[in-house]
Formats: structure tokens, C-alpha cells, sequence
């Protein structure tokens, strides 16, 4: 299973060198685990910087995979991860997310560099 961080979908919508790297990942739909806050920091991203018919097309996209919502579980497992690795809410709802469903976590953010099964992009 295979979950992509918030700024790596970016980077595929952009249609940079990474988002290329990461196609592939994204593009196996069956193997696609896709945290519901990705979707929240992706939409919001693309409303800000172009405009809310591209946002919502990135939505679809996403939504094709695996979407995971927060229950009270995954946000227990994310505050105590949050804790031992000094992630902010969303990061830590993702990395709880990888976590659960053992999910390679591909990542341009610094905050995941270090952690287990992520796939660190530098940009």
C-alpha cells in the first residue's frame, strides 16, 4: 500500500520531475491509500493558487484511491505519534494513516525525512 503526502500530489498536479517520480504510485489506484486531510490541504492549495473547478478535478482524482476518514482511533494513534515525532496535526494524521494500513509515505516534507517507510523527495 502506498500513500502520497500532500506535497507530492502537489508536485503531480504541477506536472514537475517529481510529480512524474510519483506518478506511478499515484496512478496504481489499487494500491492508493489516500488520508481525507490530503484532500483537505490539496483542495484548499488549489483553490488559493488557480481555481475550484481545477481543485475539485484534483479531488475526484484523488478519491479514487483508498479515502481514509479521521475516527476517534486514528486520531488517538496520530496525537501520540505527533508526540514522539514532533508532527503537526495534519502530518500526523498521515503518518498514523501509513502507519495503520502499512503504507509506503511519499514526502517532499522535511518533517517526514527521517521516519519509517517514507519516501523522501528533496526538492
Amino acid at each position: 500500500m502506498n500513500i502520497v503526502d500532500s506535497s507530492c500530489w502537489l508536485e503531480y498536479f504541477a506536472g514537475s520531475k517529481i510529480g512524474d517520480e510519483v506518478s506511478e504510485v499515484i496512478e496504481d489506484i489499487e494500491n492508493l491509500v489516500v488520508p481525507s486531510i490530503t484532500i483537505f490541504e490539496v483542495v484548499k492549495k488549489l483553490i488559493l493558487e488557480l481555481d475550484e473547478d481545477r481543485a475539485l478535478f484534483a479531488a475526484a482524482h484523488m478519491k479514487q484511491g483508498k479515502v481514509i476518514d479521521v475516527d476517534s482511533d486514528l486520531a488517538i494513534f496520530a496525537a501520540k505519534l505527533s508526540r514522539e515525532n514532533t508532527l503537526a496535526m495534519a502530518d500526523s494524521l498521515i503518518y498514523a494513516t501509513a502507519k495503520k494500513y502499512n503504507a509506503r509515505l511519499y514526502s517532499t516534507d522535511k518533517h517526514f525525512k527521517d521516519l519509517d517507510n517514507v519516501m523522501y523527495y528533496k526538492k
